[in-house]
């Protein structure tokens, strides 16, 4: 089994980049492990997706559609029911392993491969919660899996633990669905989900937020019973005499999202240790030679919208990649990211491809209600944005043309000024 381009992941970023990439020269296979394709979209049935994209208010399903259609119009290669277990390198690629539930074990060669794999969600061991280990704690996007897909309300008396976008959309379907949300606790100081969310899901609903507060014990013997939630300090320490108790059978945990990359643990990927997804240049090449990412296995996103355009390109990269062998450069010219700023991507410029502009995205460290974001070379703005009530919740771009460079092969530095 061989093929140009195998892109493993089918849900909005893996459509979009495999659209992208098959033509009359190119062959695409995408590997799927659910039953069908959508990927995530599948359960997010609130609106809000596409009003950049398609300029309409579109439900997950609905915007999940439109890449379907196109996909299969298409005809390109796929399979369902099929998990990427390991990537090996070889001398003209890459060997995929997987198992097809049906065919069983397979190895498919190819010239290239695009992670678009998605992310998974943090769970209570890795944030640590004190407490008893009662049924009724799980993450808020497995609560609307069962609840959007499976028709299940998983509790009655509801607390959310973290304020992503996930547990805000939660916090206002389990409401809608019956159930009494008792509020959500933010250990940081703002909330993490989008200016939109906070006010629909939130503010609409008349359900309290507590910023600066963690959960702190969890009580219950087989079923949740009750969970205690106190202030924390700028340091995240624990503020004395600020306990607040709720009795609740369900607690959901929207803390937080990381790129699903366990397919790339066999191969040396240099990886980004704030996204945690690899890093890439501005082709979304990685370190690894014909190896691409994008969608939420590079960065988690916050829009969609931006997930399409983000595998859009990187599509056309691997097409080009594979077409006109184009490997990687061996200058890289470092994107660094400065004052005020949590990460870039990309985290390098390939020079010998940068002909055209490059869209920058980035996430700041801290909310303001006017910012500029400068990029620095050798000690030069080279370009520079103004923008408006930015957070760290909402992801911001910024574009960089070849006429930019003045410094030749320094590095550049994006830095916020407020």
């Amino acid at each position: 089994m061989t093929w140009d381009i195998v892109v493993i992941g089918a849900g909005a970023g893996g459509l979009s980049a495999a659209l992208a990439a098959q033509d009359d020269h190119v062959k695409v296979l995408v590997l799927e492990r659910e039953a069908v394709l959508g990927g995530i979209l599948n359960q997010c049935i609130h609106n809000g997706f596409g009003l950049h994209e398609f300029e309409e208010d579109l439900t997950g399903p609905e915007y999940a559609e439109r890449f379907i259609d196109a996909f299969h119009e298409r005809g390109i290669d796929l399979r369902l029911e099929t998990t990427v277990m390991g990537l090996h390198e070889t001398r003209n690629g890459f060997v995929v392993e997987a198992f097809d539930r049906r065919a069983g074990k397979l190895d498919i060669q190819t010239r290239a491969v695009i992670l678009s794999s998605g992310c998974y969600e943090r769970t209570r061991g890795q944030i640590r919660i004190p407490g008893e280990r009662p049924a009724g704690v799980m993450p808020a996007g497995s609560a609307q899996r069962y609840l959007n897909i499976e028709g299940y309300l998983v509790g009655k008396e509801v607390f959310i633990l973290g304020s992503g976008d996930i547990g805000l959309i939660m916090a206002r379907r389990m409401t809608l669905e019956g159930a009494t949300v008792k509020g959500i606790a933010e250990i940081m100081p703002y909330s993490n989900g989008l200016t939109r969310n906070i006010a629909q899901c939130l503010e609409d609903f008349d359900i309290p937020l507590y910023l600066s507060h963690t959960v702190t014990d969890i009580r219950g013997a087989d079923r949740l019973e009750g969970i205690t939630i106190e202030a924390v300090d700028e340091d995240f320490r624990v503020i004395e005499g600020t306990k607040k108790d709720f009795a609740v059978d369900c607690l959901l945990l929207s803390v937080g999202l990381i790129p699903d990359t366990m397919v790339l643990e066999s191969l040396d990927v240099k990886m980004h240790p704030h996204t945690r997804g690899p890093k890439v240049d501005h082709t979304f090449h990685t370190s690894v030679e014909g190896l691409f990412a994008c969608g939420n296995a590079l960065h988690v996103h916050d829009l969609v919208d931006d997930v399409s355009e983000e595998s859009r390109r990187a599509g056309r990269c691997a097409k080009d990649y594979v077409r006109k062998s184009l490997g990687k450069g061996e200058t890289q010219l470092e994107l660094i990211a400065g004052e005020g700023i949590a990460y870039t991507v990309p985290s390098t410029i390939d020079l010998s491809r940068f002909d055209d502009l490059i869209r920058c995205a980035f996430r700041v460290k801290r909310k303001a209600q006017t910012a500029t974001f400068k990029l620095i070379q050798d000690d030069t703005v080279i370009a520079s944005r103004k923008a408006r009530f930015v957070a760290p919740a909402e992801m911001e771009h910024i574009d960089i043309g070849p006429d930019d460079l003045k410094g030749g092969h320094a590095p550049v530095t994006l830095i916020m000024e407020v």
